[in-house]
């Protein structure tokens, strides 16, 4: 199980006793205010408790989702656009209306870590809306990897999501011509 610091003091009831503890190995300090009765933890599992209000997206998903074989060189995580900053090298953050932030989000479990993540669905129209910023080469796996669970994508989902989107119907023409 994970802690942050004041997850962990109440547990242990004092700095002192949290410090006692580090040192007998009761509980390990995973990085600066993440602790952990285990010493290895998954780094899924980190991002998750650092940032519970952020959303796997981008090439992140896509990768967990095992559409692309390309591993992101940062973890994209959508975020609303009140939330806090992230200052870590390791993620990429985009901030979003909390119309376009809350569609779609959903659980999945990756190496068995359960993530906060957007639906295969809103990941589709991302996916158009974004085309132009991935790469022809990306794009078209990915393209041909949604082509392969068509019948697992729920259309009316889709539909919906596209409403809420200002060039929904653009995006609607692009994925009738490129998936469906």
């Amino acid at each position: 199980m994970l802690y942050n610091y004041n997850e962990v003091i109440k547990k242990f009831k004092s700095d002192y006793n949290l410090k006692k503890a580090l040192k007998n190995k009761s509980i390990y300090k995973i990085e600066s205010g993440i602790y952990s009765e285990q010493p290895n933890i998954h780094y899924l599992s980190i991002i998750e408790k650092k940032y519970p209000y952020a959303v796997v997206s981008g090439l992140s998903a896509y990768y967990y989702y095992g559409f692309t074989d390309v591993i992101p060189e940062k973890i994209t995580l959508c975020t609303s656009r009140n939330s806090t900053n992230i200052n870590n090298n390791e993620i990429k953050q985009i901030r979003m209306k909390d119309e376009l932030y809350i569609l779609g989000i959903t659980s999945y479990e990756y190496e068995g870590v359960t993530i906060k993540i957007y639906n295969k669905e809103r990941l589709l129209i991302d996916l158009v809306r974004y085309k132009n910023k991935i790469g022809y080469d990306l794009y078209k796996e990915i393209i041909t990897n949604y082509r392969k669970i068509i019948d697992e994508l729920d259309m009316s989902l889709i539909e919906e999501y596209l409403n809420v989107f200002k060039e929904g119907e653009k995006f609607y023409k692009i994925l009738m011509d490129e998936v469906f």
